[in-house]
């Protein structure tokens, strides 16, 4: 099995891309709007990759967290608000808050459980800190460790409540970086004392079923290696420190904070320790290079995998319109609106 998450170009699956995924397995794959054209196409097209590789259980996912980060549109599917409101509610009412940001990840799992994704990108536990970029911004849980530790352990479990993979990013933290790592590598000079308040959710959090690195350098861990590519940060602080034991997979590979090419960033994160390396924009030529460099998936990675997809397993999805209505109440509490 490759150690890989792929993108697809289109809204249906291609000659060429059948037979590299039928030869190359990934370990799974990832959607984006692109591919997200109507509930039927979404749906017929996951049956597709399920089919090439003859299981039911495959680690399909998506970057569905609401707020500006949708790959599933309106008017087709459903809006949902971004992290910053659980956030405002929680200043007024904790539990409410809780359970609002549960209602909303179980609503917004139905949607992904019906067209057949397994896993989505979220929560996010990034702590947002104060004059740091607006990269995170309003898709934070707060600025407060246990508040975002609290409210991100309920989209984790509102999310399985449908049937769906949560993941928990971006480890070890982006919340205090001063640059946007689609565009450049963020260096981040806190002491290891300050970035202690960093980890704090994701030490919360180490069961998580699955979680992404950051593609941020932290000198106090590794001046010279962004997380995604560090052995230091991924085995000392992320597997140890944290005590992350769940699937670990890397952020886009495209992103412009690494260096080198797609399959050369692919093959030092994988070194490094990540269990899988994600590389979103079905570029044939990267994937293939990939498949190439890349050992196959550790037999940890193979057991980390199979606990990720039956995390989620034997949920039956509710009903979503009493979900989203719970949730719309207690947001009203706060004067927010989904």
């Amino acid at each position: 099995m490759t150690p890989a998450i792929f993108g697809l170009s289109g809204t249906e699956l291609t000659a060429d891309e059948r037979a590299f995924f039928r030869e190359s397995d990934p370990a799974g794959y990832i959607l984006f709007a692109r591919n997200c054209e109507s509930r039927a196409q979404l749906r017929a097209l996951t049956d597709d990759l399920r089919a090439i590789h003859g299981r039911e259980q495959l680690y399909i996912c998506i970057d569905q967290e609401g707020g500006r980060v949708a790959r599933m549109k309106a008017p087709e599917w459903t809006s949902f608000p971004p992290g910053a409101v659980f956030d405002s509610l929680y200043d007024v009412a904790p539990a409410s808050a809780i359970e609002a940001a549960r209602a909303n990840a179980e609503a917004l799992g139905i949607e992904l459980a019906e067209v057949g994704i397994s896993a989505d990108c979220l929560p996010l536990l990034d702590v947002r800190q104060p004059g740091a970029h607006d990269v995170i911004g309003d898709r934070a849980l707060g600025s407060e460790p246990l508040r975002v530790a609290a409210l991100g352990r309920a989209v984790l479990d509102g999310l399985a409540r449908a049937g769906v993979v949560g993941c928990v990013k971006h480890i070890p933290g982006h919340g205090r970086a001063m640059a946007d790592s689609h565009k450049e590598l963020p260096t981040v000079t806190a002491s290891a004392e300050e970035l202690e308040l960093d980890i704090e959710p994701f030490h919360a959090l180490a069961d998580a079923p699955v979680g992404m690195t950051a593609h941020v350098r932290y000198t106090a861990w590794d001046a010279e290696n962004p997380a995604t590519q560090s052995s230091y940060v991924i085995g000392e602080i992320i597997r140890k420190k944290i005590g992350f034991t769940g699937l670990l997979m890397s952020d886009d590979l495209d992103m412009e904070a690494l260096d080198g090419t797609v399959p050369e960033r692919a093959e030092r994160a994988i070194a490094a320790g990540c269990d899988l390396a994600l590389n979103c924009w079905a570029k044939m030529d990267d994937m293939v290079g990939i498949a190439e460099r890349c050992p196959p998936l550790s037999a940890e990675g193979v057991a980390r995998l199979d606990r990720a997809l039956a995390h989620a397993a034997g949920h039956e999805p509710g009903e979503q319109a009493p979900l989203l209505a719970k949730r719309d109440a207690l947001l009203a509490l706060a004067g927010e609106a989904a």
